[in-house]
């Protein structure tokens, strides 16, 4: 179950993000997930300032990591020219110590190994799904279905928590489950209604069945599970 906020709680959180604190530090900060953080930011902030302020922070986040590999490079060609010039150092020292003892030293040669700095500058993605057989459902879950009953199916992209997934992963079909009755009927719309399942174990029943329609991940508060 997500951990409950305090109306303190949810000012300070707000306030923090607004002046430039990511989610990831917000969700260390007050001891809960990120999309308990990201879901009351929505309802403080209201879904445009959110999303306004999240383009923000990847703009500054782009800019510093930007600015940091040119640090980086610059810092690399430094270091490649002093060692440059410490090999040099070597070897004339080592030849001037060599003509000293063999007037034929100037035949010789010494063979120099190339410099090599690599940076990786490779960035990992947060891959959250999780396997239906390791999730431990609540008694009780909600879903949200039209008027027909039928299942609400949304894409991976359609939900702006997930949007660090890569493209493949985005365009997976989902349907959504709700731990909270409340926040499930704030999430439906007025051609829409909540139905409760009693009986979790139907997720692991109908699983291949989901799975020949196109469906292969659950969305829920705080997981997003794989089928």
């Amino acid at each position: 179950m997500a951990k409950r906020l305090t109306e303190k709680q949810k000012k300070e959180m707000s306030q923090s993000f607004s002046i430039g604190k990511t989610i990831d530090e917000l969700s260390n900060e007050f001891n809960c997930s990120k999309l308990t953080i990201i879901r009351n930011l929505k309802r403080s902030l209201g879904e445009s300032t959110y999303k306004e302020l999240i383009n923000k922070s990847k703009k500054l986040k782009k800019e510093l990591i930007f600015h940091k590999d040119e640090e980086i490079n610059h810092s690399n060609i430094e270091l490649n020219l002093e060692s440059s010039n410490d090999d040099l150092k070597d070897i004339k020292t080592l030849i001037e110590n060599q003509n000293e003892n063999d007037p034929n030293s100037f035949s010789q040669f010494i063979e120099i190994s190339p410099l090599d700095y690599e940076i990786d500058n490779s960035h990992q993605k947060d891959l959250s799904s999780v396997p239906i057989s390791e999730i431990d459902f609540p008694q009780i879950v909600y879903m949200i279905v039209d008027k027909k009953i039928e299942l609400e199916i949304k894409l991976l992209k359609d939900y702006p928590e997930w949007s660090f997934l890569p493209i493949d992963d985005l365009n997976r079909k989902s349907i959504s489950i709700y731990f909270d009755l409340k926040i499930a009927k704030r999430s439906c719309n007025k051609e829409q209604k909540v139905i409760k399942v009693p009986n979790t174990d139907v997720f692991r029943i109908v699983a291949p069945i989901l799975l020949s329609r196109g469906i292969s991940r659950i969305v829920s508060s705080e997981k997003l599970i794989a089928l």
